[in-house]
């Protein structure tokens, strides 16, 4: 059964949880970065999705866009074939292009989130 790391930060993130289990994926709720790291050594998970939260200012010292870098740093090493979601609000879209030149993105979704749109994501390629 394949795995998804679900990185709930905001209320905005959606509950998908039916449309998961219809898809026959397993979802693994996570409400840190600092939790899916952890997670992260103990499994390899097949999709993650996560929030964008652009680094304004010095939060991310400069040397990183968001708060996924280090996550997606760390999914390169421990799961590369991890295929990631990135949800982001509309205000926020304009620095995801900056993410995906560092990280492979599967899909860039924006919040709210549809049903539909999370679907095409998990079940297109």
């Amino acid at each position: 059964m394949p795995t998804l790391f679900s990185i709930i930060e905001s209320p905005g993130h959606p509950r998908l949880e039916d449309l998961y289990q219809r898809l026959g994926i397993e979802q693994v709720k996570l409400n840190s970065q600092r939790k899916a790291l952890q997670a992260l050594k103990k499994t390899a998970p097949d999709w993650v999705v996560a929030e964008f939260f652009y680094g304004f200012g010095n939060n991310y010292a400069g040397a990183n866009v968001s708060n996924l870098d280090v996550l997606l740093a760390t999914l390169r090493k421990q799961a590369p074939a991890a295929r990631v979601i990135v949800l982001v609000t509309k205000d926020q879209a304009g620095y995801v292009p900056l993410l995906a030149e560092r990280f492979p993105l599967h899909a860039v979704l924006s919040l709210p989130v549809a049903e539909a749109d999370m679907e095409a994501a998990l079940t297109h390629p």
